[in-house]
């Protein structure tokens, strides 16, 4: 069996930690209790909260005890960026993010069996807390050259901005939250992001002080692209786990379009995939790249653990009805919508309209003469079925299940034109 430690390195999920020769022997000596925490800054986590999950996924597999904390507090006060306050949230949105939160990390973690996984939310003892609590119990064990060395501290201290005292503060919230959860779970373990490193060590050098134990920190890399470049943005924005706010077949569409540069890399940090199976993908990107198998992969195995199987399959349905290997009568409404929103788009009246019609409407062609010449050299297409005759009249049956129709010019050109009512002209 694979060392942990090692197969985590191999992952590329290690980028910071204590000292990882007695992280490894506690992990090795049986369940150890962990934590992540995740701040209600959203409605929704995103890919890089992903990486935290996953990585919590891989400890739980291997047998060892996830605690998944929720800011409620820490989401009350925010986590010190490194440029720009952070509007502070009212407390009933704050909440109400807490609970999506939850609702997300619940589908990721299993919370029955040998080694069920914990939620807290640290506004529980946080809200207990007295400012003179706060003072005497905590703030004498922080040093305040300690504190203003922390990266983001340090950049907004020199910054126009600088900093509040409520973000500076942050950073002895998530500290108690280490040794409130070393006190109530023998919690030793801390992991996060690297741009958490600060953070995490300040709840370390806490329960040292406090209780005189050693625990460990642990950091993931940030995702970065081959170029360097920032990693985790689609045309709409944030690659969000929610449904709600990114489409799964817009989610499986970043993943698929990932560069051959990255793949191999993102295969092992956000899919489960084992060595074996990861290493043959990697040939396939070196012999046959044109046929995109570790991008498939990639956006399938990521698609299914964010969004469940179901979702994807009406993906992958969806995806190969548009490219005319499937029914697009089978694809339902909101996959469909999703699907098309960034297509050209153009109107047209059922019952009126014509194949040449749309193919105008919809960008597709330019004139009358040009699109009669596509439809008569066979290159029209309604909802991926040939239409040879150019005075074919759409109607209601050529609508599909989002109220739209499909045209297609060629093989790669793809168009949806949307029915609207005859507009007649005023009666004079």
């Amino acid at each position: 069996m694979t060392d942990l430690i090692d197969d985590l390195q191999w992952r590329g999920l290690i980028r910071q930690h204590t000292d990882l020769e007695k992280l490894r022997d506690a992990l090795n000596s049986g369940p150890v209790t962990f934590y992540c925490g995740f701040d209600p800054t959203a409605p929704s986590l995103h890919h890089g909260h992903l990486v935290q999950l996953i990585l919590m996924r891989h400890l739980q597999n291997a047998g060892h005890h996830p605690i998944a904390l929720v800011g409620g507090a820490t989401g009350l006060i925010g986590d010190p960026r490194m440029s720009g306050e952070r509007t502070l949230q009212p407390r009933e949105v704050v909440a109400g993010w807490v609970d999506h939160l939850k609702e997300q990390i619940s589908r990721f973690l299993y919370f029955e069996g040998e080694n069920p996984a914990t939620m807290v939310n640290n506004l529980d003892w946080t809200s207990e807390l007295t400012a003179i609590d706060l003072l005497r119990d905590l703030g004498k064990y922080f040093r305040m050259g300690t504190m203003l060395s922390k990266d983001a501290v340090a950049r907004r201290l020199s910054s126009k901005e600088g900093i509040s005292y409520t973000e500076f503060s942050y950073q002895v919230l998530q500290a108690n939250d280490f040794l409130q959860l070393y006190r109530r779970y023998g919690c030793t373990l801390e992991t996060g992001g690297d741009d958490q490193w600060g953070n995490l060590v300040g709840g370390m050098d806490l329960i040292h002080r406090v209780e005189g134990a050693d625990v460990h920190v642990m950091t993931t890399p940030l995702i970065t692209k081959a170029d360097g470049t920032k990693f985790g943005k689609s045309e709409g924005g944030a690659i969000w786990l929610s449904e709600d706010m990114l489409s799964p077949y817009a989610f499986y569409q970043f993943w698929i379009n990932t560069d051959d540069a990255d793949v191999v890399r993102f295969l092992k940090v956000f899919t489960f995939l084992d060595r074996e199976e990861i290493e043959r993908l990697e040939k396939t990107v070196e012999d046959a790249p044109y046929k995109r198998e570790a991008q498939k992969a990639l956006a399938a195995e990521v698609t299914k653990l964010v969004h469940g199987e179901d979702h994807l399959n009406k993906v992958l349905a969806a995806t190969d009805a548009l490219w005319g290997s499937g029914d697009l009568n089978e694809v339902d409404a909101k996959t469909l919508s999703s699907a098309t929103e960034h297509l050209p788009t153009g109107e047209v009246v059922l019952g009126e309209s014509t194949i040449v019609d749309a193919l105008i409407a919809s960008g597709l062609e330019k004139g009358k003469r040009a699109a009669r010449t596509t439809v008569s050299s066979g290159g029209a297409y309604i909802n991926n079925e040939r239409v040879e005759d150019e005075e074919k009249i759409l109607t209601e049956d050529d609508t599909l299940s989002d109220g739209t129709i499909l045209i297609r010019k060629g093989r790669r050109n793809l168009a949806v034109v949307r029915p609207v009512a005859q507009s007649w002209p005023q009666a004079i």
